[in-house]
């Protein structure tokens, strides 16, 4: 569609569109709270999870936590997007791997991680190679998807003009498939940061020394409610830094299709 027609809207209206929201979100907690006269054990206020928040900030293991789930998620994130990429790229140029390994791919995806989370802990116990685990097989199934897509979009004509060029394999992964197939992975990539997270966050609620989701089990053990809800958060924020990472590198590695469309 011509963007003309569709002009992006400026920059400066997102940030109030969410700071408008977040202010209401923040109001009707608030309310709620104060209207519904639940224990603050139940429900507590914005004020108590702040102070709560600058609490866990200010002895440390706020910091310390979100960094073990922080290095949890990236190296989850890493090796299942990695692993999905090669297998995905298998699937994408054999049938006969597709026919082989498909059935297998859509059994695992029918269990729920979280069913599968405590057996992982028990076989690789309650450190951190069984939460990388945990996050790479959720991370891998939607990249694996995307990878085949993407590379099965790349149209016919392209891969004939390679071969007219008399381009090895490589040069035809690199300066063709690639590129072309580059905007689809990215986008599963967003959907796995996201889902990395949560992949983390479901180890550490089996089992674990340290996390955001350990800090969870603590202030639910101690009916320290404000401190889950800081936990929570601070999940909900390093998804979202997660995802607006992705995102930036998105728009720096297609900013050659912008050039071309403009």
């Amino acid at each position: 569609m011509d963007k003309k027609f569709f002009p992006k809207a400026p920059l400066h209206r997102s940030y109030w569109s969410a700071a408008i929201s977040f202010t209401v979100g923040l109001f009707a907690w608030w309310l709620v709270c104060r209207l519904s006269g639940l224990p603050a054990f139940i429900l507590p206020s914005p004020g108590l999870v702040w102070t709560r928040f600058l609490r866990a900030l200010a002895d440390g293991s706020l910091l310390l936590n979100a960094a073990v789930t922080l290095e949890e998620v990236l190296l989850g994130l890493l090796v299942g997007t990695v692993f999905a990429s090669v297998v995905g790229y298998l699937l994408a140029k054999s049938r006969l791997f597709e026919r082989i390994l498909a059935p297998y791919l859509v059994a695992t995806q029918a269990i729920p991680i979280v069913a599968i989370a405590p057996l992982l802990v028990i076989w690789f116990g309650p450190g951190m190679f069984s939460k990388v685990l945990i996050c790479a097989l959720i991370v891998f199934f939607p990249v694996l998807v995307n990878t085949v897509v993407g590379v099965r979009a790349v149209p016919k004509s392209l891969h004939n003009l390679m071969g007219s060029l008399r381009a090895t394999r490589w040069q035809t992964l690199r300066h063709l498939e690639l590129p072309a197939a580059l905007p689809i992975l990215l986008g599963g990539l967003r959907i796995g940061a996201t889902l990395s997270v949560i992949g983390a966050v479901v180890g550490e609620l089996v089992g674990a020394k340290g996390g955001l989701g350990f800090l969870v089990n603590v202030g639910r053990g101690q009916y320290d409610t404000a401190l889950v809800f800081v936990a929570v958060f601070t999940l909900i924020l390093l998804a979202l830094l997660l995802y607006g990472l992705v995102a930036l590198a998105e728009r720096k590695l297609l900013a050659w299709q912008e050039r071309l469309e403009g």
